[in-house]
């Protein structure tokens, strides 16, 4: 990366001119105009030196504060170091000393413009680092319970999880992604509870069968609402649904089989999610399973103290390490969900000898993984220090409550559904008609041959996709830990800081190429000379004053998105690569508007603005893929 070696380069000269080392930081101005880079070192080092002078004594004296009187000073000297050697740095234009001492750094020309060609000839490839070669990495992500509704939290947590996984591996991790889902516990009770009171269940599940699994999984979910409301309402209820816990606990073939019946209903219809999200899961993990090896790594360190007896439970006494106190076993011997991820580690690192895991779950959380990380650390110490916790916040909605008119909380599926029927109505310019149609077809119409049904069926798989980019770039743009206000109208907009307008960008790119090989095929035959034509402009003699405004603002932000992959990754920050992006876009779509691409005055003016395109296009698309979002090539 290129801020790092100017770093260590920076560290050469403080030595070259007997200098202290210091801690610096080489970041990118926020004004382009003071260079690509700048240093404050040697402001960091006067600070120093004035330090070291005030403890000094009258009769010392420090001939490097005599010498440097101020920030500016050192500045130059280091900047004089720079100039005598700038021939061995190719990658340096010039470097120049601001007001107050900063260092500004130049990128060469050559630098600037091979990066665009490495953009385009690496393809996928562009803006993968070796941050992490080696290390194996396992994500745990999404954790919905069967017998419940996939909420808009499990929704949040799949589109982060995912994104971080495919960061990790950009960095040269091998990921594993982990799903941990409760199929025990009392919220299973409480729907067993409600299927039995369905009166002719057995037809009812019987004519289920040949459903959706979106219809048997709202089937569970009203059984569930009626055993939860059952079980705060009716103390024989309550004592009936504890009764039932106690049976699936100990798969008691009396329940087992429509306990088996519901489990497999509703992880069936995850997995329409899944598949909806882009998500293919490694491991799949159940609180059945885990509770049984946690119940065991309770009991066995009871006895050396790490927890201790209360009341009849098992409890982890959190307040010795200044965090509170949490039952890892109640009092009827059952495992609680923080015993249980103490057998679920177990389970992970047995299946995959992981360098990290990192669970990605909701905020609310938060405390509840201070103390189950601080248990692990004691019971599974080498386990502990490699796993990490990165939650995330809350969901609703900007206008309105973040429950549906019956009061119940909205599912991820609506979010997604309403987010895709958004989209088709603005697709069809606002109608839902048939005039919706023609308006589309105005707008291409390479598919007016097609069938009414089949502009129909095209209109709802390019809602799809762009319905998902928008959720998902609505739910990454900002930081991971902040709460998250969705906006229908922001997040579908085909303007402004949202997917589709990444999604349309990228559209509007290739659109250009595709213009320019279709033209030139008239005169070539050779599909790779064509793309040649694209790809490379090595033979013209190119340099940075060839470029406009509006070029060189593309050309100056291109070559930062390799340090943008690598800080997302370190920082597990997907919104750095969502900021990128839009800049990214809003920079092309400022050059689009006011020059010629194919109509360019020359033909290397043209092979510029061309290689401009195909890199953006090439960015745009390998961020959106860090995301999880889809790019189209036609929108």
């Amino acid at each position: 990366m290129v801020a790092e070696e100017i770093k260590n380069q920076i560290r050469k000269a403080l030595k070259t001119l007997n200098l202290s080392l210091v801690e610096f930081v080489v970041e990118h101005p926020e004004n382009e105009k003071f260079g690509d880079y700048s240093s404050n070192v040697a402001l960091k080092l006067y600070q120093q030196l004035q330090k070291h002078e005030a403890r000094s004594t009258k009769h010392e004296t420090n001939s490097k504060s005599q010498t440097f009187k101020s920030p500016t000073k050192i500045a130059e000297k280091i900047q004089q170091y720079f100039e005598f050697r700038i021939s061995n740095f190719e990658f340096l234009d010039r470097v120049e000393v601001a007001g107050q001492g900063f260092i500004n750094f130049w990128l060469s020309e050559h630098f600037l413009l091979e990066e665009i060609k490495r953009a385009v000839y690496l393809g996928e490839r562009y803006g993968t680092n070796t941050s992490r070669r080696g290390k194996k990495i396992m994500v745990e992500f999404t954790d919905p319970n069967p017998f419940k509704e996939f909420h808009i939290g499990h929704l949040y947590s799949n589109i982060v999880g995912e994104s971080l996984s495919r960061l990790f591996g950009a960095s040269g991790a091998t990921v594993k992604r982990a799903n941990y889902q409760g199929d025990v516990g009392l919220h299973v009770a409480k729907a067993l509870y409600g299927l039995l009171q369905i009166s002719n269940l057995k037809s009812q599940i019987s004519k289920l069968e040949m459903k959706p699994p979106q219809e048997k999984a709202a089937f569970l979910g009203k059984s569930y609402a009626l055993g939860t409301t059952a079980y705060e309402k009716d103390k024989n209820a309550k004592e009936e649904i504890e009764k039932l816990n106690q049976q699936i606990y100990a798969q008691d073939p009396e329940v087992m089989e429509l306990y088996e019946k519901g489990r497999q209903w509703s992880l069936d219809y995850f997995e329409t999610i899944y598949e909806r999200l882009g998500t293919k899961f490694d491991f799949y993990y159940f609180e059945r399973d885990a509770g049984k090896i946690g119940l065991d790594v309770v009991q066995r360190n009871l006895k050396k103290g790490i927890f201790q007896k209360s009341r009849g439970a098992v409890i982890f006494p959190g307040e010795k390490h200044g965090l509170h106190t949490r039952v890892f076993i109640t009092s009827r011997g059952l495992p609680t969900y923080e015993a249980k991820d103490l057998g679920l580690v177990s389970m992970k690192y047995k299946d995959f000898a992981y360098d990290e895991s990192v669970i990605v779950t909701g905020h609310e959380v938060d405390e509840y993984f201070r103390v189950v990380l601080a248990a692990m650390r004691l019971v599974h110490p080498e386990l502990g220090e490699k796993t990490q916790h990165v939650s995330h916040g809350m969901v609703r909605l900007a206008k309105g409550k973040m429950s549906s008119r019956t009061g119940e909380v909205l599912t991820g599926e609506w979010l997604l559904d309403e987010a895709k029927k958004e989209v088709e109505y603005i697709i069809k310019g606002r109608s839902r008609g048939k005039t919706g149609i023609d308006y589309f077809l105005s707008k291409h119409p390479d598919y007016s041959s097609k069938t009414e049904s089949e502009v129909e069926e095209i209109i709802k798989q390019i809602s799809e996709v762009i319905g998902l980019g928008a959720v998902k770039y609505a739910l990454l743009k900002s930081s991971i830990g902040r709460d998250i206000a969705f906006d229908f109208d922001e997040s579908v907009s085909f303007e402004g800081n949202s997917g589709p307008y990444l999604q349309y960008t990228f559209a509007r790119a290739k659109s250009v190429l595709r213009k320019f090989e279709a033209r030139n095929s008239k005169h070539e035959t050779n599909s790779k000379a064509q793309n040649s034509n694209v790809q490379n402009f090595s033979d013209f003699d190119i340099r940075i004053t060839d470029f406009n405004e509006e070029e060189l603002a593309i050309l100056r932000w291109l070559y930062r998105y390799p340090e943008v992959v690598l800080e997302a990754g370190e920082e597990y920050l997907p919104s750095v690569v969502c900021g990128f992006l839009y800049e990214l876009a809003k920079r092309y779509n400022t050059f689009y508007n006011k020059h010629w691409i194919l109509n360019a005055k020359s033909k290397r003016q043209r092979q510029l603005r061309l290689t401009l395109t195909a890199a953006t296009a090439r960015v745009i698309k390998n961020g959106l893929f860090l995301l999880g979002i889809q790019a189209p090539r036609k929108m």
